[in-house]
């Protein structure tokens, strides 16, 4: 790394941590779990989401499948977050509810984007953003002033009008 480089990365970072990433009070965030930077920690955030889904009463499958497409997410922050930042660094888990929609966020120290790849049918990673697109009713990712979030919504309460939601 140039000391160029160096130099930027101390900057964005003291920059990011200036602020403070605040959820949109407007959206009832219906759980929320901060997990430190350690892979094993992955079984009970996948646990902790599948419970605020069935908890709040969401549709059959529901809670299952925001655990599949959580776990894939936490997965990738804790792993491909990782990079560029302090391993101190804590991902945070939120699950909230936007209308009909169940939305799950999850929240990294670092700004690298998510890409989705196409894997080869021998490859044992690369699946885990098309898993997540195919599954939710739509996902997507946000830079924020500390890092990024990337979350999916399903739907979770199908009796509520999904016209105001498009």
């Amino acid at each position: 790394m140039t000391e160029a480089t160096a130099a930027r990365t101390v900057l964005a970072e003291h920059v990011l941590a200036e602020h403070r990433y605040t959820p949109d009070p407007l959206v009832p965030v219906l759980g929320e779990k901060w997990l430190p930077r350690d892979i094993r920690c992955v079984a009970s955030a996948r646990r902790f989401v599948r419970d605020v889904a069935f908890d709040w009463n969401t549709a059959e499958d529901v809670p299952e499948v925001a655990e599949l497409l959580a776990s894939e997410l936490i997965t990738n922050a804790l792993t491909h977050g990782a990079a560029g930042s302090s391993a101190t660094r804590a991902v945070r888990v939120t699950v909230s509810r936007e209308k009909a929609l169940l939305a799950v966020d999850v929240h990294d120290a670092c700004p690298a984007l998510p890409q989705l790849r196409q894997a080869g049918s021998l490859a044992l990673h690369g699946r885990g953003l098309a898993i997540v697109q195919a599954f939710s009713h739509h996902w997507g990712w946000a830079l924020t002033p500390y890092g990024k979030s990337v979350w999916f919504q399903l739907v979770a309460w199908p009796s509520q009008d999904m016209c105001a939601d498009r």
